[in-house]
């Protein structure tokens, strides 16, 4: 006998999509929790008592971290070939690693998206212009890239924000292309250009809105690329110059230690390794979030 389906026991589509979307929205809080929890606390970093990140104490160079043997409570996670204190350092230098990445997302964002959304409105020879710099951007190796600039202008934090600027800004401005010219088709647009709406209007007010959930999962995903190009930067000793302290410059200074001091290297490498991990699943729970045809919750 077959089993009647009553709406009692059947799901809505209503109720299904927002089953769906809760599911989505959890998995983006349980993401982005982490990654709040790890920025406050190296922003809270100088008032939780720890040593000056910058002193210097030879006589306690290269102690072990606390649950080793020679460790001590004092310096949690050890410390290093100066004897500055690994934990002191490694919060203090998340700031300047999150500040890095985040300013480079928003020097690398805006002009992509600005570019992408005038030669998807636009068209014509603009839209070529702006193709064939997106595809020369695209063939050029990022680290060469890098070193030229940085030849040129000098190392300092203006300058390695303007090369990490370099990383994304194309992805940005061939992606919103894209979205740019399906939108430009659709009715509510084309009734508004055979109205006479100004076209400035028609791009911010309209067009960009309508790209606003991709530019945040390309802005999220690339956090994550932008925090990995810096520390590949300053490994090189192409990136942060001291006093000032990064993940990557903290990785760069410890890979001289690693047989004779692991953690000074691993504790930075492995900041990077689960924050990157992370923006990258929060990024792709966005995009799950805001693509239907994505949908794998």
């Amino acid at each position: 006998m077959t089993e009647l389906v009553t709406p009692s026991t059947a799901a809505t589509p209503a109720a299904r999509t927002k089953a769906v979307k809760a599911r989505g929205n959890g998995a983006i809080i349980a993401l982005g929790l982490p990654l709040v929890l790890i920025a406050a606390a190296c922003l809270l970093a100088p008032w939780l008592g720890l040593p000056d990140p910058r002193a210097q104490d030879l006589n306690a160079s290269q102690i072990p971290p606390a649950w080793l043997s020679g460790g001590d409570w004092s310096h949690p996670l050890g410390t290093d070939q100066l004897g500055r204190d690994v934990l002191a350092r490694l919060l203090s230098g998340g700031v300047l690693t999150f500040v890095l990445a985040i300013a480079g997302v928003l020097a690398g964002a805006i002009p992509g998206i600005a570019l992408g959304l005038v030669a998807g409105y636009r068209r014509g020879w603009v839209d070529v212009a702006v193709s064939r710099l997106v595809e020369a951007q695209l063939a050029l190796p990022f680290i060469l890239l890098a070193i030229a600039i940085i030849a040129a202008r000098g190392r300092s934090l203006p300058v390695l924000v303007l090369v990490l600027a370099m990383v994304g800004w194309a992805q940005y401005a061939r992606v919103i292309r894209a979205e740019a010219m399906s939108l430009r088709e659709q009715p509510f647009i084309l009734g508004l250009r055979f109205a006479g709406a100004p076209t400035r209007r028609i791009m911010l007010a309209h067009i960009l809105p309508n790209v606003a959930g991709t530019v945040t999962v390309l802005a999220t995903l690339q956090l994550g690329t932008i925090i990995l190009a810096e520390s590949a930067l300053s490994f090189l000793g192409l990136g942060v110059a001291a006093p000032d302290i990064s993940w990557g410059a903290m990785l760069s200074e410890g890979r001289d230690q690693l047989t004779s001091a692991w953690w000074i290297a691993a504790f930075p490498g492995l900041a990077i390794t689960v924050v990157v991990l992370l923006v990258n699943l929060l990024g792709d729970a966005l995009r799950s979030r805001f693509d239907p045809k994505k949908k794998r919750f």
